[in-house]
């Protein structure tokens, strides 16, 4: 039996994509999962169905990461439907590849949904976490480290990775693990749909890349996993590079 087993967890961003798929992980190891979303409530509902219909518990809670009422509400319904909280997933978040001649406004809107969102919810989370600490895994990125005409994601991902060293800090002496998944490349609806899958930028990556491919959702949601776990239990302000061996 897997020391997930009935726990519960809120996993943001699940409609589709990362988050999706660690939610059906999180499940077929035994956890209850809330699955977030701010306006993809057919994945949403999709990813609830599919855990239901494997025998898991599974509720789908629409919210807005970057508006404290949403996530104060997110965590309410949790709460409700399942009267703890063991583990916190922040994976919602929104990349948009530009040069520095046309950033404008997209910066305020990629750093409230990565960055404030990854705050409000770790900050509603904690008040439910029970005495035995719980696990918050932030999904950073390989970007971190600066992409061209990705310098505003970048950032966000950046600050992620200091966020996530600081409350390991702060959090520690109550318990509560804060590591993070750095992805590489992932073959998401996202990349898809931007153009990315089928790219030379993509096939730069696999060239990369050793393991000579790019990533799938369950590769990450395995990391997820892992952190989520017990197996991790002396893991705290660490950054899991998750990307096939790409630097």
């Amino acid at each position: 039996m897997s020391d997930l087993e009935g726990k519960v967890a809120v996993v943001t961003g699940a409609s589709k994509g990362i988050g999706a798929a660690i939610a059906r992980s999180l499940s077929a190891s035994g956890t209850a999962v809330v699955a977030n979303y701010a306006s993809g409530k057919e994945g949403a509902d999709r990813v609830v169905a599919d855990i239901k219909a494997n025998g898991g518990k599974a509720i789908a809670v629409k919210a807005d990461v970057t508006k404290a009422a949403d996530v104060r509400r997110l965590f309410a319904e949790t709460k409700k439907a399942f009267d703890r909280l063991d583990v916190l997933v922040n994976n919602a978040g929104i990349y948009k590849f530009i040069p520095l001649e046309e950033i404008t406004d997209e910066f305020h809107r990629e750093f409230n949904i990565n960055v404030l969102g990854t705050l409000l919810a770790t900050k509603e989370a904690v008040k439910q976490f029970g005495p035995n600490g719980g696990s918050v895994i932030n999904i950073s990125s390989t970007a971190s480290a600066g992409e061209a005409q990705a310098v505003i994601y970048s950032g966000t991902k950046g600050a992620i990775d200091a966020i996530t060293r600081g409350l390991a800090a702060e959090l520690g002496p109550r318990k509560i693990r804060v590591n993070a998944i750095a992805p590489g490349g992932v073959e998401t609806e996202g990349t898809h749909s931007g153009g990315i899958i089928g790219s030379d930028f993509e096939k730069a990556t696999i060239a990369r890349t050793p393991l000579g491919r790019i990533g799938q959702p369950d590769d990450i949601a395995r990391v997820a996993i892992f952190l989520a776990s017990d197996d991790s239990a002396w893991l705290t302000g660490e950054r899991l590079t998750a990307a096939g061996g790409y630097r």
